[in-house]
């Protein structure tokens, strides 16, 4: 993976990392049980070359870093579309580095996952990972850039502070998948 820091330089010095960090905390200022969200990342220093109006607009300041990726919000999902099947929808403009979605759900811990009824369809396992005592509402904020970099950050809402926000590239590898195909051709 391109674009990774060496191991002496701080992980939040990544500017996907920050971009991570930052659409989490603003998702921890909207509390829980929201919908999923989708933000497109952009070049800030591109944005404010190219577009000076809209970069005042979203109080994007030229702080001389150069790779810093700025999070903008899009549209609201559709209600009722599978997150698959509206990801397969989405085709973005040149000017977009990457995209980061937040989405909230239900999870169980390894030690429960052997408990878990045979046979179950979607639905069904979703009815019965709510209903565990032992189920986490944890959520998941995931980005992508063009080049395939990913990054993650998870928070559960049992501890729900920054200090215990977990990152990490690999920690969501299905939503980075589908992030990434948004960027096909």
């Amino acid at each position: 993976m391109s674009n990774m820091p060496s191991g002496n330089v701080p992980m939040a010095a990544n500017p996907l990392t920050r971009a991570v960090l930052e659409i989490d905390e603003y998702a921890s200022g909207l509390g829980w049980d929201q919908p999923a969200r989708l933000f497109a990342l952009v070049d800030s220093a591109q944005l404010r070359r190219q577009e000076p109006g809209l970069a005042d607009q979203l109080g994007i300041v030229d702080d001389g870093e150069g790779a810093a990726l700025t999070p903008v919000e899009q549209d609201e999902l559709p209600a009722g579309t599978p997150l698959d099947e509206f990801l397969g929808t989405i085709a973005w403009p040149d000017a977009v580095a990457g995209c980061a979605m937040t989405v909230e759900r239900l999870m169980l811990p390894p030690s429960a996952e052997g408990s878990v009824p045979e046979g179950l369809d979607g639905a069904e396992l979703t009815e019965w990972v709510a209903r565990h005592p032992d189920r986490q509402e944890v959520r998941m904020t995931v980005a992508v850039l063009r080049d395939g970099s990913r990054e993650s950050a998870l928070r559960l809402r049992e501890k729900d502070t920054p200090t215990e926000v977990l990152t990490g590239a690999d920690l969501v590898p299905g939503l980075a998948e589908a992030l990434g195909a948004t960027f096909s051709d």
